[in-house]
């Protein structure tokens, strides 16, 4: 399974992500939320039985892309 932890898709942010992880609460929200996301797919990828439909999964993988993106622009812009 691919590792979709954000300091493994960012790996040149890692300093910032972890800096802004502890001092910016903005960010800490992104954060939290985004690994929220991630988690829950991996939990269903995972699993032997699959407890949702292929389309609440297609969803969280747009939701997760998005959360990305914006994690992203906020650490540019940040």
């Amino acid at each position: 399974m691919e590792n979709h932890n954000l300091t493994h898709e960012f790996p040149e942010l890692e300093e910032k992500i972890n800096n802004f992880k502890m001092n910016d609460e903005a960010f800490k929200k992104m954060y939290v939320n985004y690994e929220e996301v991630n988690a829950l797919i991996e939990h269903y990828e995972e699993g032997e039985q699959n407890h949702t439909t292929d389309e609440h999964l297609t969803d969280l993988r747009k939701k997760r892309v998005h959360l990305k993106d914006d994690v992203y622009c906020y650490l540019k812009q940040n």
